[in-house]
């Protein structure tokens, strides 16, 4: 008999059908003359009960039916009779696929940490808590490809292995295929590149911005979703050496256009969680209110599904990057040292903790924020005629700070150069770059989103090891 999901199981309206249902166990208890099983085959957060009849079925048989074990069962789905499920499966036969020792299985019916939890993360996935995780991970992605494949975007594939640092920030790994216990020296006593594998430094790629420029001056309007690297030694919740961006480039968009697209992005992804996703954002939201329930009120994050609707339901907020310090400079949470990082001057970089006071404090709406110091910014951004400030914009975002970074990019060949000479970019390595400045240059725009940033957003979850399904951090790189 062809196996049925438990999701499709559950929605059932045909009772007395005959139906196999194959799963995980995730808890079995009983009494005399029945058994009770929850099973979970991961397309729904919601269990299916099956109801066992121990007359029909010896209780021995279920003996090794322990939690963590796969077993299929056939039966007739049937009213349930009990709260928490409108269905549930009269089981007239069941079979053990796979036991689990219960002794040794880690993940027993009970609440786990996530410390725990990220040490056994090739079985994390088992829990609600990651399955939910990866089912709005999963739907985010098929979203996205969706809102820019309905627009008239072409998906890039743009390389993994560079030569060049998009952001000059040098937080790079090296890709190389030369004997680390025994370096080609040259004359000058320098490692010989000529010998490795592409003839010179090569390293992981920590944007595909450069190259969807390529493209985007061909194809108008193209995106890039894939992995990118960053050799940062940081162990905060906010970073990985390994995530996923989705950056998109166009063609005669300005800085205004960028922005549009940038909210209206943020907020069909948010409707499509909402619309799609319900049952496993209601859970995260519970398990985030369970979480903060001794919190302080002031202390505590807004509710969940409360969060997802707020920026639905606001505009963006478009402040410059020079009004948004004068609010910062005086405001009552600068003067009375509220803030870790003080603002006392125009050109620091803004923290996460006065992104959020904008947004959450100041504005209670996201705001976009506009027209960066020209120092603090990437060589790339389009100068503004002020001679000081470039056309960045900064999604911030509740809870978050910055969601997205971007900007309309620099046409002019000579501002460009000078900008490179300034931040140590070598012309020699930068001409197929250049060319698109050269033949044929347009006004064009784009902006990167990180991918693991957003889904903290969507899931309410405070740590960015948790929304990805194998993190790669300082001194972990297991599975």
């Amino acid at each position: 008999m062809k196996r049925t999901e438990i999701k499709t199981a559950l929605l059932s309206q045909e009772f007395d059908n005959e139906i196999n249902v194959k799963g995980w166990v995730r808890n079995k208890r009983g009494s005399k003359n029945v058994a009770f099983i929850a099973l979970n085959d991961g397309s729904t957060i919601n269990n299916l009960q099956l109801v066992i009849d121990l007359d029909k079925i010896p209780e021995e048989r279920l003996a090794l039916m322990h939690t963590g074990a796969s077993v299929s069962a056939t039966g007739k789905l049937v009213a349930s009779s009990g709260s928490g499920q409108n269905v549930e499966l009269a089981v007239s036969e069941i079979e053990l696929l796979g036991p689990a020792d219960p002794d040794k299985y880690p993940l027993q019916p009970k609440k786990h940490s996530l410390e725990f939890l990220r040490d056994i993360a090739h079985l994390r996935f088992r829990t609600n808590t990651f399955g939910a995780i990866m089912r709005l991970r999963h739907a985010m992605i098929f979203a996205i490809h969706k809102f820019f494949n309905d627009r008239g975007f072409y998906n890039i594939h743009t390389p993994l292995i560079t030569a060049s640092d998009c952001e000059g920030a040098g937080e790079m790994f090296q890709v190389t295929t030369l004997n680390l216990n025994n370096l080609p020296r040259n004359e000058k006593n320098e490692i010989d590149y000529t010998q490795d594998f592409f003839g010179k430094p090569a390293n992981l790629t920590v944007s595909g911005q450069l190259e969807g420029e390529l493209a985007a001056t061909a194809l108008s309007k193209i995106y890039t979703f894939g992995p990118t690297f960053r050799a940062e030694n940081s162990n905060t919740t906010r970073h990985l050496a390994e995530f996923w961006m989705i950056e998109p480039e166009m063609a005669f968009y300005e800085i205004e256009d960028n922005m549009d697209l940038a909210e209206e992005m943020l907020k069909y992804l948010i409707q499509y969680a909402l619309d799609n996703c319900m049952d496993d954002l209601n859970f995260l939201s519970k398990r985030l209110q369970e979480e903060e329930k001794n919190k302080k009120e002031e202390d505590k994050s807004m509710e969940l599904i409360s969060k997802l609707h707020f920026v639905l339901e606001h505009p963006f907020e478009r402040v410059t990057y020079t009004d948004a310090i004068n609010i910062l400079k005086n405001c009552n949470y600068n003067k009375k040292g509220k803030f870790q990082y003080p603002v006392n001057e125009w050109g620091v970089d803004l923290q996460s903790e006065h992104e959020r006071y904008l947004v959450e404090k100041h504005f209670k709406k996201p705001v976009i924020l506009t027209d960066y110091p020209i120092e603090i910014k990437a060589f790339y951004m389009k100068q503004n005629d002020d001679g000081k400030t470039v056309r960045a914009m900064d999604v911030l975002f509740p809870g978050i700070g910055e969601i997205i970074g971007g900007s309309e990019r620099e046409t002019d060949i000579n501002k460009l150069l000078k900008r490179m000479e300034e931040v140590g970019i070598p012309q020699s390595s930068m001409e197929w770059y250049l060319d698109t400045r050269r033949f044929g240059s347009v006004p064009h725009s784009g902006y990167g989103l990180g991918f693991e940033r957003l889904m903290l957003f969507i899931t309410g979850m405070s740590n960015i090891r948790d929304v990805i399904a194998f993190p790669r951090t300082p001194k972990n790189c297991e599975y």
